[in-house]
């Protein structure tokens, strides 16, 4: 389903607001996040970043950095992320065994189980978010993100 034009008042019909990615992204996020809180964020208790990070230590980037990166955060954001989850038994630090200044960040088995079962309930999740498109209107769709997603150069 098309998106309805919305006219901005004082423009010309080709500036709908409708035509344009930021809008139609915008809308998307909203609708994607309702769809999260309500089959992961409340069933699991978490926010979509710690959902995120829990991912992410689950499929090997374990070193805050690589988690800064990976989660477009910064180091301080990063620190707190690992903080809250580590309280709530998710994750803890380690030291690295191959660099004894490194510390890594490492699921619980808490953490791994909830990771587990969160990433199935996300995954119906999106199921039903895009059950509209074809398997390669999905490839296609993310494909599309990912290139979005990347850091360009200003």
């Amino acid at each position: 389903m098309k998106p309805p034009k919305v006219s901005v008042p004082g423009t010309a019909s080709r500036d709908d607001v409708g035509e344009l990615v930021g809008y139609l992204l915008a809308i998307a996020d909203l609708h994607a996040r309702r769809l999260f809180q309500q089959h992961v964020g409340s069933r699991y208790e978490l926010r979509p970043v710690e959902f995120s990070a829990l991912l992410l230590c689950r499929s090997g980037i374990t070193s805050p950095k690589k988690l800064a990166a990976a989660l477009r955060l910064e180091a301080p954001q990063v620190t707190i992320l690992v903080d809250r989850l580590a309280a709530r038994g998710l994750v803890q630090r380690q030291r690295s065994s191959t660099d004894g200044r490194a510390v890594l960040v490492v699921l619980t088995d808490s953490g791994s189980e909830l990771a587990r079962q969160a990433h199935g309930s996300a995954l119906a999740m999106e199921e039903l978010m895009l059950k509209p498109l074809s398997s390669a209107e999905r490839a296609m769709l993310r494909e599309l993100l990912s290139k979005v997603a990347r850091p360009t150069a200003a």
